[in-house]
């Protein structure tokens, strides 16, 4: 995920939620987001 960039890593994150992939896969992508520093660019949703 390292090669992605920050603007695809955060499209791929609302996309997997949104077509309700595997919560593993998500939480993959999220802790990049968080490493990345980019958290506060995701809209949290319950």
């Amino acid at each position: 995920m390292e090669h992605l960039s920050d603007e695809l890593l955060l499209e791929s994150y609302h996309k997997a939620n949104e077509l309700k992939l595997s919560p593993d896969f998500v939480a993959l992508i999220k802790d990049e987001i968080f490493r990345r520093g980019l958290s506060h660019k995701i809209k949290y949703t319950s």
